[in-house]
């Protein structure tokens, strides 16, 4: 034998063994793959004792393999060489591939849960780019190391990479055989025969293969073995439903992680001593990053090497970069390795992503997305699914739509690559999804209430609504997103819109008791119709502004606003609203002499337009005030004449309103079996409107009508009730109120009750103020 064969007979014998590719020597030992390649097959016929050297070193071989590598260059002896190496006897081949773990390696215990779950076989770790997938991988494939005495054979396939291209499948196959030790010459030339091979040399092996990155099932079935004592980890940001559904795969999707373990990964960068030093700042990048892995490492990243820098600095150097300060490396930079999985996407599939980053609100639901698109609901649909697919986006079991923040980030830069007109087209025609679908749902819960809108852009599809059930649904999954349509609005000076899409959740919004939520829709509104020729759309705003400031009890912004409502008009009907406005304001204030001057105005006025079922509002108004100036009789007379026109009119909620004010009524008046019977009336219809304010107040004024008869347990019922939803609207005066009469009631009958502590305790009166509209809240006196 050559000196040069035998060198590199012994040079591949000692790499194969050490479970090393020509590369992988190659980035240890410095020796340029070239020269590696040149030992090993002979064509290097003067090999450099200096690299032979380095090839030991990389390798750590043992004396006696350090002295059989550097004596081969040697002339043969019976001294020092032994007999030829058969070409027909294979080396024992233990490949150990396996990359090391980042020693930022934190948290997973649920996802490394799921994978010793899986039995053996194959399974996919999926998820978006920068999420940590291969990290897991590898985190999980060194803890089990001890059950792959056959070792364990790693690849990148370069599914999503800079360089474009992914891995040829059959280019693994020829890198796996080598790494079993496979002779050059012994491998066939016919792709499916090297596969063939691969698989018999694995078979009933206990083997872990890895194969990492990679962009669709067809690039990974080639690279399975053929029988069940292996165990494959796959990791992908496709989810590869072909290999789940064909081949048996587990799906093992992979998502942020929680702050605490954030947390930890960036002491494992940086250490505990500064992450402890500024909790604030860690507490913004951890918020900022929401869970990223790849986000968090590039931020403790800039922060190692500038070890100096306090975490604050680079806090505001996110604040004022943002997504541009994790784009550092342009080789892994956050939008860098995120753009890598646009490369596998349609013309139509990134369009799409790009217009879900910038529509409005927090996600999208299927009917809001086509619409946005401009596409059929089914092509939308998959067009989605494509992206879910992809880990771009996640669908709940309502099939909303959501980007993690950071990719949304990415996708608004992506959708600026799209021209100006598309982007403003999709927003116009989502906007008006949203605010004729919304309108439609106001009209169904209010059908009195009318509203004329412009036709929807074209493309345009508001969802169906079939009744005040549906309507109410619809609107407590997406008051939220009409909000966030309406600032959308705002940015694209429709003007007229911002108002409409307030006035559209106007109902919902009061019923359900955001009432935070309907001060700022209708600020935003103020500012909107000043910028419009249009003196009744201003007025209307700065009423409804008034009406919202009087329920948060800002009382001088209340009649501020409506007194410049009243400035703004003089069209007798918008009076008419601002006096009942006036009324309602000054009832709260207490002010109820005020309170009646204003709802007698209104009554003239709706009067003398004509408008009969706006007079029984007024004389619902006039009989409320008339309660609390102690006026029972023309509180009854006013009331029923109000019920009787509510009632002709077909207007359960403001049926349910003045059955209210005449329990109230009732109940001062003494007659409090009345009384209840009012209150449970207007239960019945505010739970079938869905007006859980009213409904919560009118429950704090049964309570004492129950008190008054003695009836403790329905009182006690009535009044935990109220308090619930006091707490979800949160109303945190009237949550006080109605836990101190719950204690006192507690203090009275001895009957548990929840905590806090009672202050008293107290004999309760047989009758006391009822809440109502007013702000007296009468609490048990001892």
């Amino acid at each position: 034998m050559r000196v040069a064969d035998e060198t590199g007979s012994v040079v591949r014998r000692l790499r194969l063994r050490a479970g090393l590719t020509q590369e992988g020597l190659a980035e240890r030992s410095g020796v340029s793959v070239r020269t590696i390649r040149g030992i090993e097959t002979g064509s290097r016929r003067n090999p450099q004792l200096a690299s032979l050297v380095q090839l030991a070193d990389a390798l750590e071989l043992s004396a006696g393999d350090r002295q059989d590598l550097l004596t081969s260059l040697v002339p043969a002896t019976p001294a020092v060489t032994g007999p030829p190496l058969n070409a027909t006897d294979e080396p024992v081949v233990v490949p150990r591939q396996l990359p090391a773990v980042p020693a930022s390696f934190a948290g997973r215990r649920t996802e490394l849960d799921r994978l010793d779950a899986v039995p053996a076989g194959t399974a996919v770790i999926a998820g978006p780019g920068g999420i940590g997938k291969t990290w897991l991988a590898l985190n999980w494939a060194h803890r089990h190391r001890d059950r792959f005495l056959d070792g364990q054979l790693f690849v990148d396939l370069r599914g999503f990479s800079p360089d474009e291209r992914p891995m040829d499948p059959d280019v693994a196959v020829r890198g796996f055989l080598d790494s079993l030790g496979v002779e050059p010459n012994r491998v066939p030339a016919d792709p499916h025969a090297r596969t063939a091979l691969f698989r018999s040399l694995v078979a009933g092996k206990r083997l872990l293969i890895v194969l990492d990155n990679a962009t669709g099932t067809g690039q990974v079935v080639p690279l399975l073995p053929g029988g069940d004592t292996c165990t494959v980890l796959v990791t992908s940001r496709a989810r590869l439903v072909g290999l789940v559904a064909g081949h048996d795969a587990h799906l093992v999707l992979v998502g942020t992680l929680p702050d605490p373990e954030a947390r930890a990964l960036l002491a494992r960068r940086l250490g505990t001593a500064r992450i402890t030093a500024e909790p604030a700042a860690v507490e913004e990048m951890i918020e900022f990053c929401g869970g990223f892995p790849l986000a968090l490492g590039v931020l403790a990243g800039h922060a190692a090497i500038r070890p100096q820098l306090p975490l604050a600095a680079l806090v505001t150097d996110l604040r004022e970069m943002g997504l541009d300060l994790l784009d550092h490396d342009p080789a892994a930079g956050l939008p860098t390795v995120l753009s890598w999985s646009l490369r596998h996407l349609t013309t139509e599939q990134r369009t799409v992503f790009a217009l879900l980053g910038i529509a409005p609100g927090p996600d999208i639901g299927l009917p809001a997305a086509a619409s946005l698109t401009a596409l059929p609901t089914a092509r939308a649909r998959k067009v989605v699914r494509a992206l879910e697919e992809a880990s771009l986006l996640t669908r709940d079991r309502h099939g909303r739509c959501a980007m993690h923040d950071l990719v949304r980030a990415y996708a608004i830069t992506v959708a600026h690559d799209l021209a100006e007109p598309a982007r403003q087209t999709a927003l116009e025609r989502v906007v008006d999804f949203y605010l004729h679908t919304a309108n439609t749902a106001d009209r169904l819960l209010n059908p009195h209430r009318r509203l004329q809108l412009d036709p929807p852009a074209p493309g345009t599809r508001p969802h169906p609504l079939s009744d005040a059930a549906a309507a109410l649904a619809w609107l407590t999954a997406e008051h939220a997103h009409v909000l966030a349509a309406q600032h959308t609005a705002e940015s694209q000076h429709r003007y007229r819109v911002v108002w409409q899409l307030a006035w559209t959740l106007y109902t919902f919004l009061v019923r359900r008791g955001y009432r935070d939520e309907v001060r700022t829709a209708w600020q935003t509104a103020v500012a909107a119709t000043a910028h419009l020729p249009d003196p009744a759309a201003r007025a209307l705003a700065h009423r409804r502004l008034g009406r919202a400031y009087s329920r948060l009890g800002q009382h001088e912004d209340a009649i501020s606003q409506l007194r410049r409502a009243l400035d703004l008009t003089e069209d007798p009907t918008e009076q008419a609203h601002i006096h009942h406005a006036f009324a309602a304001a000054w009832e709260r204030r207490a002010d109820h002499r005020r309170a009646l001057e204003h709802a007698q105005r209104a009554l003239d006025l709706y009067h003398r337009l004509g408008f009969p079922l706006l007079e029984a509002h007024a004389l619902t108004a006039i009989g409320s005030s008339a309660v609390h100036l102690g006026d029972y009789d023309t509180a009854r007379q006013h009331c029923r004449t109000a019920l009787v026109l509510c009632r002709r009119h077909h207007d359960p909620a403001g049926e349910a309103d003045t059955l209210h004010t005449l329990g109230r009524a009732a109940h001062h008046a003494s007659h409090h079996n009345q009384a209840v019977h009012y209150y449970e009336e207007a239960l019945r219809l505010y739970g079938t409107l869905g007006n859980t304010t009213a409904g919560a107040d009118t429950l704090a004024d049964l309570g004492h009508s129950h008190i008054a008869l003695g009836q403790y347990d329905h009182a006690r019922a009535a009044w935990q009730q109220a308090l619930q939803l006091y707490q979800g609207q949160h109303r945190d005066l009237d949550v006080q109120r109605v836990q101190q009469q719950l204690d006192t009631l507690h203090h009275f009958t001895g009957e548990p009750a929840p905590p806090p502590p009672v202050p008293s305790a107290a004999t309760p009166p047989t009758s006391l103020p009822a809440s109502g509209h007013s702000h007296d809240r009468s609490y048990w006196r001892c």
